[in-house]
């Protein structure tokens, strides 16, 4: 995913899973005589694709407070004075902590260690403390919490460690001894007497200390993990019973400096993921800057993930840069030197990961506490580079030098950020033509895009490389999202032959740090819960099957019209003018004439930016504004050509140009230097979700002129820029609202039939199991709610209900419900 700059919240909800069970839970299926709007038949006697057991898996990355305040169980933010401006503009080595008395963050030779830069310097007397995540450190009745703290007091002091809250003491202080001399740890415990959100721990110091990696962790942490992670979040995550985890990244893995920590790089916060950073004692971890926004201590390192990999049975599948950023910086690094180094960092990842314990990074793995290998099969070079020349060269030097050394370890290379376009092309040809074993592809896009897509993979090359949906997403957390996931999931299931990976992104948001939306899991201090889209994922993650069982199913008549709309402009971190619009009927009736020579009055401005008619031009002037868009005409028009003269006056991009706009959150638009002026595209909003329809690597010059034409007909539309056709696309692949797919689970012999019906109306359906001997009863687990539907804090409209349908038989009808997926396990003879 590329960093977002989108800053409203949702909150979306938690609630325990509902499980009933009740045949009245369900519509009563229809005779076996009557007509049925869908048919599904069945072909048991063939055998389809097998699915592997890592089929579906999740992606963590630290983005939304994913670790430090979320997975990582560490209590108290900031713990080793570490905040910068570098990490965010606000930040100051104080960030999260009050002083009462007189202290200092210091960084000089007196520090910890050289890779933990800063500490305190607390006068005698004095005492600092720390407001943990959202609205404070939270602590629970009864349970215990283990506080830690490195000193170092030339003579000695005594300090007193307190938890409180507005309404007074949450356990009893501590008091703790410290000795004269240098840096030392000290340890002691605290049971909570009452429960808070809101609570503050605080460090007293007698005498003048230095203090580094103030530390407090719940007791009680998943499966009880040293360094551990939160359970309840982890506790999520199990639940799904993944069949591999992708970390760390995502953008963290291909942005900013490719040089180490180190005095000879001059300490650089601002650099990629690098995996060595991150092992060992925590103390001695690097620092860095996350590319969203705020800093990540790397408490949460590698280690951690290949334990909870391992703790929640499932594959490791670490990515580690290429040396090309991605993600909007789109840069090659053309250093020889630094290459070999993260080539051969590489090699040492994967002996850490499966070396024996008395091999170099083995070793070090076996005194973390580890000595059996992880058993890494899975690792990922790069993620989302834009360059895909440049990446592939850099990939093949990594897929060369693991596989010489480790020829089990299967290398996964990326297609870009994008489901199609030049890029997407361009980099599936390098991977095809190098025989690679399996490409990441990512895209999010509107649930209009996943329902008209479920064919996508059908036409794949079954004997070419293999398919890792790395990330994916349809834009949203309401039950629609989930549908429209889940019509496109029964695509992936049909094609797992050719997809053998797919993992929903992003996993967590802490509801106070957001910086991307959807997402999987949401929470904050003390509680978490599942967005509609985890209830998706959950209820296929937990009955996938063995094999697909081929099927078909009717499908639904389509009843689209042309397309129509007004037209609009718009600009996205840019300033630009615009003149002479005119819309022409096919007809050649004009519709829409301004040549801005008076006022802008047929013009309605319905997003930022600040628009005002200068010079005969209309000008949006605001270049730092997103998504400025006006527009003028009739929703109803269609069949037109729209014309607009186009000049970009500053900014980072181009020009955005829009037909077919029905509304907001609905319309079409021509990017023209989107991307940070990288490349432009077509784009459709569907109820506020965007999906790239065409798009072409280019730039917009400021200063220049640009004409621009749209020629609109029925369906199908043809784009000019200056006088020369760049590019035409038809919009007509109907989304198909009924999608089905039935696997055979071989361990029960259940038949697993999965439907999906993304409708306001019910699914009368023929089921026809081509004579499969079976039960007459099936267990049903039915995921429905209104469209719009959000699950938040307090509220989950989006559950699974379990009931018992007793109609089973060769040929049977069931009525689907509107707006509903429906798992039936049908057990056979």
């Amino acid at each position: 995913m590329s960093p977002s700059t989108t800053t409203a919240r949702w909150r979306t909800g938690l609630t325990a899973t509902a499980l009933l069970t009740a045949t009245a839970l369900l519509p009563a299926p229809a005779h076996a005589e009557a007509v049925a709007d869908y048919t599904i038949t069945v072909d048991p006697a063939r055998r389809g694709a097998t699915i592997d057991d890592t089929m579906y898996g999740v992606f963590f990355e630290d983005i939304n407070r994913a670790a430090d305040g979320g997975l990582y169980a560490e209590l108290v933010q900031n713990r080793s004075f570490e905040y910068s401006t570098v990490d965010n503009r606000s930040y100051t080595p104080l960030t999260s902590w009050t002083v009462a008395g007189a202290a200092e963050v210091v960084n000089d030779a007196g520090r910890l260690n050289e890779r933990n830069r800063n500490y305190l310097s607390l006068t005698a007397g004095s005492s600092v403390t720390n407001a943990g995540y959202n609205t404070g450190v939270r602590i629970e009745q009864g349970e215990r919490y283990d506080f830690s703290v490195w000193v170092r007091a030339e003579k000695g002091t005594s300090l007193t460690v307190s938890l409180q809250d507005a309404d007074g003491a949450l356990a009893t202080a501590r008091r703790v001894a410290v000795r004269p001399g240098g840096w030392a740890q000290y340890r002691t415990k605290f049971q909570a007497a009452r429960t808070s959100s809101t609570g503050r721990l605080t460090v007293a110091s007698t005498a003048a200390a230095a203090l580094d990696m103030v530390s407090l962790f719940p007791h009680d942490t998943y499966k009880h993990q040293p360094n551990g992670l939160r359970k309840d979040l982890a506790e999520k995550i199990a639940d799904l019973k993944p069949g591999f985890v992708r970390f760390p990244g995502g953008c963290l893995v291909n942005t900013g400096s490719m040089q180490d920590y180190s005095e000879a790089s001059g300490w650089q916060r601002a650099r990629s993921y690098q995996w060595k950073d991150t092992i060992g004692p925590v103390e001695e971890r690097a620092v860095n800057s996350n590319v969203w926004g705020y800093n990540q201590s790397y408490g949460l390192g590698y280690y951690e993930y290949f334990r909870f990999a391992e703790d929640v049975g499932a594959m490791p599948l670490p990515v580690v840069p290429a040396l090309v950023t991605g993600c909007g910086q789109n840069k090659a690094v053309d250093d020889e030197a630094l290459l070999a180094r993260h080539i051969q960092d590489t090699l040492d990842l994967i002996e850490f990961a499966n070396g024996p314990a008395n091999s170099t990074w083995g070793a070090k793995r076996a005194r973390m506490g580890h000595p059996e290998p992880f058993h890494l099969t899975h690792i990922e070079v790069g993620n989302e580079e834009n360059l895909p020349v440049e990446f592939f060269d850099r990939f093949q030097r990594f897929r060369a030098a693991i596989e010489a050394r480790y020829p089990g370890v299967t290398v996964v290379s990326n297609s870009g950020p994008d489901d199609a376009g030049a890029t997407f092309d361009k980099a599936w040809q390098l991977n095809r033509d190098a025989k690679v074993g399996m490409v990441d592809e990512h895209y999010y896009n509107s649930a209009r895009w996943f329902l008209q897509n479920n064919a996508r993979y059908d036409s794949y090359d079954r004997e070419g490389p293999k398919v890792f949906l790395g990330e994916y997403a349809s834009q949203g957390n309401a039950f629609k999202n989930g549908l429209a996931e889940a019509a496109f999931m029964t695509g992936l299931e049909r094609n797992a032959d050719v997809v053998k990976l797919a993992s929903y992104a992003p996993l967590f948001a802490n509801e106070d740090y957001v910086q991307w939306r959807p997402d999987l899991v949401w929470f904050n201090n003390h509680a978490s819960w599942n967005s509609a889209n985890y209830e998706v994922q959950k209820l296929f993650m937990n009955n996938v099957g063995d094999r697909v069982v081929p099927s078909a199913a009717t499908g639904t008549p389509s009843v689209q019209g042309p397309i129509s709309g007004a037209v609009g402009l718009s600009t996205w971190a840019t300033s630009a003018a615009y003149d002479d619009v005119k819309v022409t009927g096919a007809d050649g009736a004009t519709l829409l004439a301004d040549d801005f020579s008076g006022d802008a009055s047929r013009w309605t401005h319905t997003g930022g930016g600040s628009w005002s008619v200068r010079d005969g031009q209309y000008v949006q002037s605001d270049a730092a504004a997103e998504n400025t868009m006006v527009s003028a005409g009739d929703p109803n028009w269609h069949d037109y050509d729209l014309h607009v003269k186009a000049t970009k006056k500053s900014g980072k991009e181009g020009f955005l140009v829009a037909f077919g706009v029905k509304d907001t959150g609905n319309y079409y638009w021509w990017n023209l230097g989107g991307w940070n002026n990288t490349q432009s595209a077509v784009e459709q909003a569907v109820d506020g979700g965007k999906s790239t329809l065409i798009s072409k690597a280019g730039s917009v010059q400021t200063g220049r002129a640009y004409d621009i034409d749209v020629k609109v007909r029925g369906r199908q539309v043809t784009l000019y820029l200056d006088g020369q056709e760049w590019g035409r696309f038809t919009d007509d692949t109907p989304a198909e609202p009924f999608r089905q797919v039935v696997t055979e689970d071989e361990v029960t012999g259940d038949l697993v039939v999965k439907v999906v019906n993304a409708q306001s109306a019910d699914a009368r359906t023929t089921v026809d199991l081509g004579g499969a001997r079976v039960r007459s009863s099936a267990r049903v687990t039915t995921l429905t709610a209104a469209p719009d539907a959000v699950n938040s804090e307090t509220q989950t409209p989006v559950a699974p209900v379990t009931s018992t349908f007793t109609g089973v038989a060769d040929r049977f009808t069931y009525i689907f419900p509107a707006n509903s997926i429906t798992f039936l396990r049908i057990r056979q003879k």
